[in-house]
C-alpha cells in the first residue's frame, strides 16, 4: 500500500514539475518579439544541433557545458564567435574583453584576439559576441591543414574548443 501511494505523490509532483505554473508573468512590458530572435539551431539525427542560431559552425566547450559558435562572413571581411549555452540557443554573456583564436598554420602558431562587441540584450559590462576583422586570421581560417583553437574564460574558468572548418567553399569567395 506504501508504494501506491509514493508513486501516486511522486507522479503527481513530476506532472506538475513538467506542466508548470499557469500563472501568467506579472510583467508583460519587455516582452521580446519573435522577430528580434535569432532562428532556432538545427539539429542533427542525434539530438545535437550542428549550427549555432546565427548559422555558423559550433564549437564545443567543456562537455558540452558551453557552445560558442563560429559565424566566418567573408562578405563582411570578419569573424565572429557567439558565446552560448550548453543547448547552443541561449546567448551567454561573459566579462572578458576578449577572446582569443589559436591558430597552427605551416608548422608555425599564432595568436588573434577578438574584440567585445555586446550584442543587443548582454547586460552591461558583459558581451555574448566577439568580433575580429583580421585578414590574416580570415586567410588562416580557410587555410588547407591549420588548424585552430579557441579560447576564453566564462565565469573564471578557462574553456578551449577545437574550431572544425569544413574546406568544401561552395559559395566561399577566394
Amino acid at each position: 500500500m506504501n508504494f501506491i501511494k509514493t508513486f501516486t505523490l511522486l507522479f503527481a509532483a513530476s506532472t506538475m514539475l513538467i506542466t508548470g505554473c499557469s500563472q501568467p508573468k506579472e510583467d508583460q512590458s519587455e516582452s521580446i518579439e519573435m522577430s528580434d530572435l535569432p532562428p532556432d539551431t538545427v539539429e542533427m539525427e542525434d539530438g545535437h544541433p550542428s549550427e549555432g542560431p546565427h548559422h555558423g559552425g559550433l564549437i564545443e566547450l567543456g562537455k558540452e557545458e558551453y557552445h560558442a559558435e563560429l559565424v566566418h562572413d567573408e562578405d563582411a571581411e570578419q569573424v565572429t564567435i557567439y558565446v552560448l549555452d550548453g543547448s547552443a540557443k541561449t546567448a551567454v554573456p561573459i566579462e572578458a574583453k576578449e577572446v582569443t583564436i589559436n591558430v597552427q598554420h605551416d608548422g608555425q602558431p599564432e595568436q588573434f584576439q577578438l574584440a567585445a562587441q555586446p550584442d543587443q540584450g548582454d547586460p552591461e559590462g558583459k558581451s555574448s559576441r566577439f568580433i575580429s576583422d583580421n585578414a590574416e586570421l580570415i586567410e588562416h581560417l580557410d587555410e588547407e591543414g591549420a588548424t585552430a583553437r579557441l579560447v576564453l574564460k566564462i565565469n573564471g574558468k578557462s574553456y578551449n574548443g577545437q574550431i572544425s572548418h569544413s574546406h568544401d567553399h561552395a559559395g566561399h569567395k577566394h
